[in-house]
């Protein structure tokens, strides 16, 4: 199975978002990513919606997903189409012998400290998912603390608009 990526447009009011993820919670269906914000159009919001399903259960997912009031227009992102990324925090150990090269590594991945004391540095990284597990990878060694990112968030290159 291969994962596949639904662009969302929803009325921006509250309990849409609860809908959603019943339908899925219903249908048995697995969200492996959700990211929801407001549109150029306050009154309108994004979903970008990640699942790892065959072609008839995307099918089945947007035909269930239209059939909801509050949802506005779903189409399926094409990889080579569409811009993706992902933001990640990271806090890693820090001491006066790794500070250098995570400072090093986080230039190269053309990420940013964001805070720093004696003890660890927080570090954001925006990218493609494949970027982000990467750059997780090399910090495991010197120790997360904490990590945080956000899901998957897309959009359509070009002039077409996914909008009403």
């Amino acid at each position: 199975m291969s994962s596949r990526i639904l662009s969302v447009l929803v009325e921006n009011h509250s309990g849409v978002l609860s809908k959603i993820s019943g339908l899925f919670t219903r249908r048995g269906f697995n969200i492996d990513s959700l990211t929801v914000s407001e549109t150029e159009d306050p009154t309108i919001s994004r979903m970008t919606i990640v699942v790892k399903d065959d072609d008839s259960m995307v099918e089945q997912i947007n035909k269930q997903l239209n059939k909801l009031i509050d949802v506005i227009k779903v189409i399926e992102l094409d990889e080579q189409k569409s811009v993706f990324r992902e933001l990640a925090l990271i806090k890693v150990s820090l001491n006066q012998n790794n500070r250098s090269v995570i400072t090093e590594t986080v230039n190269i991945f053309r990420g940013n400290v964001v805070d720093v004391d004696n003890k660890s540095i927080i570090v954001e990284v925006t990218g493609s998912h494949d970027k982000i597990i990467a750059f997780i990878e090399l910090m495991k060694p010197y120790g997360i603390k904490e990590m945080v990112r956000t899901g998957l968030t897309a959009l359509e290159r070009g002039g077409n608009k996914n909008s009403p």
